[in-house]
């Protein structure tokens, strides 16, 4: 059964709330009365829809139905998670928040979006909300600090970790939170670089961004320092930079006062920096990079890319397509594409890769196959391409079994563009013995599987057009459709 999500408040962080929602499968209701809601959210919603998917190798789930809604009592009957991003000011919060709390069903989670206040601060006049703290993008951005009830945290952060978020329970109530005061102690000191004229805004981003943003993004602040110690580990980083915290290095206690004129020269340096591109391309510009980061870290499952990576793990399914198991489902990323606009050729090949591997892990050749010192390995491929790619396209791989005697794995994919076949990809593999990196037989389990898929798919055409294996030549000096 579809679940559904409220959202009060459509700005920047309510529409990366729905989005978020949304992608991964929820009906989203929204109240906003901003006659600019619609528009303002469906901009978020096109950055979205062309973000997330490129973090995940498997196809994320159909989209939820999107409603917006007048009135809020309408826009929160029968939902299971209430979202407020309003602005912050606590009046509103009250006001807002007590509402919800008398107009939501009793087993919804109320969460709040603030930055700064803490639960006692919100339910002060009754509300029954917990601080469930987001960062911008929040479609792509894991992180979300609970603070509340422990009972009402924990529900919230199970439901968090069904859309691929990372829930972090915060120990007990501060202002701020925990990444927040952290944000907050940069852009201190950050203000003062500027005032003081000792550097520029570009400047500091690109101390930022060429350095410890790096480093932080895969292992945060004290696994960076330990490393930093050397051998002895973060006793001698202590030992040797704890003596600095009493120098004159920061003006942490301090703030600059927030004149107008500092307003105006930072600001006025922000425009000569990025000024010249808007803000929606600058939002496309970081999602890339963030999409490009977190998809570096999902290999190791380090830091965010390891959120993602199980997330991706549970949108795996087993359908079958024309009576051929589907192997590989996923949105095609703009990364994917290339000058003419196509997907490029390079691509067609991975995400045929992608559907090898999982046809390996169906029959047993899985991960702890692997690691036991057993794999196949891809000696020949034939591709051939049918139609046309574009980034945000669906795709679908089936895996038909041609031969799989002894050492030989002989598969054929057809990718398919919805109903449309993009392309067919042959693939001969050798099993191998990972030790001694000859051929060997596979281990029985393995073969029984991949023997009884060839029995289930022998006879069917080769590649779905009536041509078979040995006419290949022939079809590659006259090639179908569009080859990108």
């Amino acid at each position: 059964m579809t679940r559904t999500a409220a959202i009060i408040g459509g700005g920047v962080i309510g529409g990366g709330w729905a989005a978020r929602f949304l992608l991964n499968g929820w009906n989203v209701n929204v109240f906003d009365p901003d006659p600019e809601a619609e528009r303002k959210i469906g901009e978020v919603l096109a950055n979205a829809r062309r973000a997330l998917p490129a973090l995940y190798d498997n196809a994320m789930p159909d989209e939820g139905e999107l409603k917006f809604f007048s009135d809020m009592g309408e826009a929160v009957a029968n939902v299971d998670w209430v979202q407020e991003s309003v602005p912050e000011r606590l009046d509103l919060k009250h006001k807002v928040l007590g509402a919800l709390s008398d107009m939501a069903p009793d087993t919804a989670v109320i969460g709040s979006s603030t930055s700064g206040f803490k639960p006692s601060e919100l339910n002060a006049e009754g509300a029954r909300a917990i601080v469930a703290h987001p960062f911008n993008p929040v479609y792509l951005l894991p992180l979300i600090e609970l603070v509340g009830e422990a009972e009402r945290t924990g529900k919230a952060a199970e439901i968090l970790r069904g859309i691929g978020m990372f829930p972090l329970t915060v120990r007990k109530e501060i202002d701020a939170h925990i990444a927040d005061r952290l944000l907050e102690a940069v852009w201190r000191e950050s203000l003062w670089l500027v005032k003081d004229g000792v550097a520029t805004t570009e400047e500091i981003d690109e101390a930022i961004r060429m350095a410890f943003g790096i480093r932080w993004a895969q292992m945060g602040l004290f696994e960076t320092y330990r490393i930093a110690g050397g051998e002895a580990g973060m006793k001698h980083f202590m030992a040797q930079f704890g003596p600095c915290l009493s120098w004159p290095w920061t003006k942490l206690m301090d703030v600059p006062e927030f004149t107008d004129e500092l307003v105006d020269l930072i600001a006025g340096q922000s425009d000569e920096q990025s000024g010249h591109m808007s803000i929606r391309e600058l939002e496309r510009l970081r999602d890339d990079n963030v999409v490009g980061m977190i998809r570096a870290l999902k290999r190791s499952g380090s830091g965010a890319g390891g959120v993602v990576k199980a997330h991706d793990a549970n949108l795996l399914t087993n359908e079958t397509k024309d009576g051929l198991p589907v192997t590989a489902r996923r949105q095609v990323p703009a990364s994917w594409t290339d000058y003419n606009g196509h997907m490029n050729e390079t691509h067609y090949l991975e995400a045929s890769s992608l559907a090898t591997d999982r046809f390996m892990a169906i029959v047993g050749a899985d991960e702890s196959y692997i690691a036991s010192g057993k794999s196949y390995f891809t000696v020949e491929t034939h591709i051939r391409y049918l139609d046309e790619v574009h980034a945000g396209d669906k795709l679908t791989v089936t895996t038909q079994v041609m031969g799989g005697e002894g050492k030989k794995l002989h598969l054929f994919h057809r990718l398919w563009n919805g109903e449309s076949l993009a392309a067919t990809v042959e693939t001969l593999l050798l099993h191998t013995d990972l030790n001694t990196r000859r051929t060997c037989l596979p281990e029985e389990a393995v073969a029984k599987a991949v023997a009884a898929y060839a029995e289930e798919h022998a006879g069917k055409d080769a590649d779905g057009h009536g041509r078979h294996v040995g006419q290949r030549q022939a079809a590659a000096s006259s090639p179908e459709g569009a080859v990108t």
